[in-house]
């Protein structure tokens, strides 16, 4: 009998699977992992010179050479860090944006923003910044959805004297825009309000101070927005980093620490860390969350370089983590959810204040002011005995320390001026981008366009006004971006070009519904394949707005009957 073994020829059952290789995931540019290197222009232009160094060449050079002497990489880059971008050259439709038509796009004039922060303002500021919108912006002056006020056709020889007019008063453009850590969201009535948990003011005031404009923190991945407030009127969920007011069982009034929230193309609504923060601690955690931002935060795709992204992919519990032992080296002390507010807070009308004056809120359509507005807004407050103004994140004015007797004055002097202290629901609940009309990245045009759509509403809604119990909130953005908020409005409108049927591409949009934040917070719905004209948007709104009132039942929200409603009832 043989010994020998039979080999008997090897098949695929008897070959052992072979293992994929793991997939080598794509460095993101991370510096604490080593990245130091660039990965793509911004980031070149960036390690080339620090942005916040190009004011001197604003001041030296380009204040005399004029337009055509700015360097291209200060002009669509470093630039922004001191508030400026170029406008849009008028005449060129939808067709036309995209990077591939910038320099046909790029004007010679720029968009200047002005920085401020938790929108505070004194008289002597607000006739600073109307003066100059008179004599440098051609009377533009638009309230934006960050407290902040954007002028338009500034050129950029009058840049160094407007700098020199603001900074005279207390205000700045420092880092009103960039990959840096913009303005800082307060509450327009951060110390009075009688909803108030905890006033935010000093937190904000020490932030300011100690970091805007600090090159540590000048150079992020991309743009940092920050909120801070005693109450939920600062739509704390679509920024970056929040601290909102809650009382702690055992440590009394502090703030609840939130993080990665955005919007644009790929939105996400902020995460609570679960941690309680006092009020002298929250500008060391601010450092601590943007400093994560800076040193882990991805800048090899500008389309991923936001913290939720980071924060997406980490998951809430290592950031915390490493916030606590990389750089607070130290716990942070858990604490409670503040209790969501059921609509958005947005103090327009009048409200008693703590030292028992009062504040009056009124509401431009889409934030749009002027210089010469803004002037007689000031002698009406000063009228008024006030000396405090402010801007809200929904492009609203707020005078405060009015008394009693002088109420009723202001609110007549500030209606004739447009600005309503009881407006519609229409004017109350309708935000708007900047749009085509100066902006290089729009399709469409909106904030100018805000401006017949809310008479229109006015009067085609007027007989069933009285019916809404419930706001309903309007948001037109002029492109993905959502400068203001499409998909976190009742109705939100996208900016693109659509097909008009007859093979033309006209302006339109793409529609979101039932998106909100607060208590219910949640994206709106898109509609697929459903696009709506420019021309068809005050239609479309009227239909579906009708549509709601006669179908909800009582005290029902929009955002909840777009849940439950028939696709063709939101069509």
């Amino acid at each position: 009998m043989s010994s020998t073994t039979d080999v008997t020829p090897a098949d695929e059952s008897a070959t052992p699977a072979r293992r994929a290789r793991p997939a080598k995931r794509r460095a993101e540019g991370q510096w604490a992992l080593g990245y130091r290197e660039p990965l793509n222009a911004n980031e070149q232009t960036k390690k080339d010179d620090n942005p916040l160094n190009v004011r001197k060449r604003i001041e030296n050079i380009y204040a005399q050479t004029g337009f055509d002497g700015i360097d291209k990489s200060d002009l669509r880059g470093r630039f922004r860090w001191w508030g400026l971008y170029t406008q849009r050259e008028q005449g060129y439709d939808g067709t036309y944006t995209g990077d591939e038509n910038i320099d046909l796009l790029e004007a010679k004039y720029f968009m200047m923003r002005v920085r401020c922060d938790a929108g505070a303002l004194n008289l002597a500021q607000l006739r600073t910044i109307a003066g100059i919108s008179t004599e440098f912006g051609r009377d533009t002056a638009d309230l934006s959805d960050r407290e902040n006020v954007q002028y338009h056709w500034i050129e950029v020889e009058n840049v160094p004297e407007i700098w020199r007019r603001l900074e005279s008063v207390g205000l700045k453009t420092t880092e009103a825009c960039g990959d840096c850590p913009r303005v800082v969201l307060g509450s327009p009535l951060a110390g009075e309000s009688l909803d108030e948990i905890i006033d935010g003011t000093p937190a904000i005031d020490e932030i300011v101070s100690r970091y805007i404009g600090n090159p540590e923190y000048s150079n992020l991945p991309r743009k940092f927005k920050t909120a801070i407030s005693g109450q939920q009127d600062v739509v704390h969920e679509i920024n970056d980093v929040a601290f909102i007011g809650v009382e702690h069982p055992e440590h009394g009034p502090g703030f609840d620490l939130w993080v990665g929230g955005g919007l644009s193309t790929n939105p996400m609504l902020a995460q609570r860390v679960g941690a309680w923060v006092p009020l002298e601690e929250v500008a060391d955690v601010w450092e601590g969350v943007v400093a994560i931002f800076r040193d882990y935060g991805y800048r090899r795709l500008r389309s991923k370089a936001r913290l939720k992204f980071l924060i997406k992919d980490w998951g809430i519990e290592k950031f915390r983590e490493v916030l606590e032992t990389e750089y607070l080296k130290r716990p942070l002390i858990d604490g409670p959810a503040p209790a969501a507010p059921e609509r958005p807070i947005d103090h327009v009308g009048i409200q008693k204040l703590r030292n028992g004056l009062n504040a009056v809120g009124v509401a431009p359509i889409a934030g749009r002011v002027s210089g010469t507005i803004l002037s007689k807004v000031a002698d009406a407050a000063e009228r008024a005995g006030s000396d405090r103004i402010r801007f809200t994140p929904y492009q609203k004015l707020i005078v405060l320390d009015v008394a009693d007797d002088k109420v009723e004055q202001l609110v007549t002097e500030l209606e004739a001026l447009g600005l309503p202290a009881s407006p519609s629901p229409w004017r109350k609940n309708l935000m708007a981008c900047t749009g085509i009309e100066f902006c290089k990245l729009s399709f469409v045009e909106t904030r100018k366009r805000s401006q017949a759509l809310v008479p229109e509403l006015e009067e085609r809604l007027a007989d069933i006004n009285a019916q809404l119990d419930v706001p309903v909130t309007i948001n037109i953005n002029g492109c993905p971006n959502s400068c203001a908020r499409s998909q976190i409005a009742d109705i939100g409108f996208k900016g693109q070009l659509v097909d008009d049927g007859e093979g033309n591409q006209v302006e339109g949009f793409q529609v979101h519904l039932g998106g909100a934040l607060g208590f219910d917070a949640k994206f709106g719905r898109k509609l697929r394949q459903h696009k709506v004209t420019s021309a068809e948007l005050g239609d479309y709104i009227e239909r579906v707005v009708r549509t709601f009132v006669k179908e909800r039942t009582p005290g029902e929200r929009f955002g909840e009957w777009v849940v439950r409603a028939e696709e063709a009832d939101l069509r």
